[in-house]
């Protein structure tokens, strides 16, 4: 496996709406697409920093897992982000290490990416995810 860099930092947020204007105005970065992946019960939008993206994510359903991670735990950084150059080839990789998988095989993401999550028990609690264009 090969991790070029950190793809994203995911922030669930309970708005969209709400949470933009900060990033816009207060911080000064550019909102450059808004996009809702419906199978994963969410919207996001994303900033660039650098090469590194921020992407917020709204639930929109309370059920999903945003949903879920807001009443559980509040609004904050839900995720850590790398890049690869083949999701399911590390994450076929990773499982030989023993590391807990939550995906088995690569799904279709937000920007069209492929990813899998790897369980927080397994990465000293921060939920991971690897993605990549493969």
């Amino acid at each position: 496996m090969n991790i070029s860099h950190i793809e994203h930092i995911g922030i669930a947020v309970n708005s969209l709406e709400e949470a933009i204007p900060f990033y816009e105005e207060k911080l000064g970065l550019k909102c450059y697409s808004v996009e809702e992946v419906t199978d994963q019960k969410v919207k996001t939008a994303f900033f660039m920093v650098g090469q590194t993206k921020i992407e917020l994510l709204e639930s929109t359903d309370p059920e999903g897992p945003i949903g879920k991670f807001i009443e559980k735990k509040g609004q904050g950084i839900h995720h850590l982000a790398f890049a690869v150059d083949d999701v399911n080839q590390s994450l076929a990789e990773l499982e030989e290490k023993e590391v807990r998988l939550i995906d088995k095989s690569a799904r279709k993401g937000a920007e069209g990416l492929n990813i899998g999550f790897l369980h927080p028990k397994s990465t000293m609690g921060v939920l991971t995810e690897i993605c990549g264009k493969e």
